[in-house]
């Protein structure tokens, strides 16, 4: 008999190292005194000899580690690890790890950084002012700060609008007046500033490309200032597309008429300001029957991808509220989500479309109760929501959805939740 050679030979499955188990003593709600610990993708756990403790990442408030002690505090309250000896500091490093890779997995972020550095960053917004020591990461379209805590954030390159650069700081200016700067990254700081722009610049050579293809007439400086709207994951209004380019509105609004959304564009056009109605749109990445690209059967042709995501918001003729709708595809359910807006439309549309792109359109999470954020398969919403400004303020003030029975009914209750029967001239 023949044997099999080398590169034939069929080799035994590689076994997957097994996790570290840690032996500290443990005071806690749960386990107290003698203790072991792991540490997994989603939890961590901490068994005694009679009780054991699976912690969620989710529901880690903040990780603080001193005089060899880790202490890890929850929703069910303080769990205080120490006695580790040599082992502290590890068993520290390592939760942080997995604690930060399940808050990344909650920022939607995806593709391995471009950059990664430690250092100071600093929080500014309404007044308030949060400083924190983090691990730095820069990805494609955002940048994450990691302290191991609720104070982690991800931040949108999409919704920035201007760079300070210092010696050895930098900061960077949002749309909604937060600033970020990050300090302490040494000689890190001038190539953290470069690889930022260089991202930027990427994001608007693509939206000025999606800009051109929806209205190829565009000038140069038309495709240009009509970039600086929408940068991917942003909206605007309608009013400033048209400023930029009466054709640019015309051939959006003309895409819109060729979705499911088509009667509901038109039914907001007639209860409010036109001008005032903002919208979003992106290239899609998914077939029109739903399916990743690339997905057929034997004999079938593939179907090509819908060529946009677009999305409105609109006020109520008052602006006490606002409706977001997507222009979903063919046999997807629709809904149309009302809210509150406090008065303040504009702020309000804002904050929406910021929590919106910060869950990558999911929607579905804005109108879940805190019992159903709570459950294990919502555990990146929940993370999510306790990290995003946005998406705390929009899911206080949803107030309820519309379903697209039939256009006259649905514009009924419409305008019933508006607090308005009569529809304005």
């Amino acid at each position: 008999m023949k044997s099999m050679a080398p590169e034939q030979e069929q080799k035994p499955p590689q076994e997957q190292k097994p996790a570290i188990e840690y032996n500290a003593q443990a005071v806690s709600p749960i386990v107290n005194g003698e203790a072991k610990l792991n540490i997994a993708e989603n939890s961590f756990f901490v068994k005694g000899v009679f009780d054991i403790a699976e912690i969620p990442y989710a529901k880690v408030n903040a990780l603080e580690f001193a005089d060899y002690t880790t202490v890890a505090k929850t929703d069910e309250g303080d769990f205080v690890l120490s006695r580790m000896g040599n082992w502290a500091q590890p068993f520290y490093d390592s939760l942080c790890d997995a604690y930060n890779k399940a808050v990344l997995r909650s920022f939607f972020v995806t593709g391995n950084p471009v950059f990664t550095a430690s250092g100071d960053y600093r929080l500014a917004v309404d007044g308030a002012v949060t400083n924190n020591k983090a691990p730095i990461r820069l990805f494609a379209d955002c940048i994450a700060a990691l302290p191991p805590n609720c104070s982690a954030r991800r931040i949108p390159l999409c919704f920035v609008n201007g760079i300070e650069k210092g010696d050895f700081s930098l900061t960077l200016k949002l749309n909604l007046g937060e600033e970020y700067t990050f300090s302490k990254l040494g000689y890190d700081t001038a190539r953290f500033a470069e690889m930022i722009e260089k991202n930027i610049r990427t994001l608007y050579e693509k939206a000025n490309a999606v800009v051109k293809e929806i209205d190829p007439t565009l000038s140069v400086m038309q495709a240009s200032q009509a970039a600086k709207l929408v940068p991917q994951g942003a909206a605007a209004q309608m009013g400033q597309f048209a400023a930029v380019a009466p054709s640019l509105a015309a051939a959006i609004e003309d895409k819109i008429t060729k979705t499911r959304a088509v009667y509901t564009y038109a039914a907001f056009k007639e209860v409010c300001d036109p001008a005032k109605i903002w919208v979003g749109f992106k290239k899609n990445d998914i077939r029109s029957d739903g399916k990743p690209p690339g997905i057929t059967q034997p004999g079938e042709e593939e179907a090509k991808p819908d060529p946009y995501l677009f999305w409105m918001i609109a006020p109520s003729p008052d602006e006490r509220f606002m409706a977001v709708e997507f222009a979903v595809r063919p046999g997807e359910s629709a809904a149309t989500f009302v809210y509150n807006t406090g008065g303040n439309f504009l702020r309000s549309a804002a904050l929406l479309n910021r929590a919106l792109e910060a869950i990558t359109f999911k929607r579905e999470v804005i109108p879940m109760t805190e019992e159903e954020l709570r459950l294990p398969e919502n555990v990146d919403y929940y993370m999510a929501a306790k990290r995003t400004a946005s998406l705390q303020y929009i899911r206080k003030n949803f107030v309820g959805r519309v379903i697209h029975y039939n256009p006259e009914a649905w514009k009924s209750k419409l305008l019933e939740m508006w607090g308005s029967s009569v529809v304005p001239d």
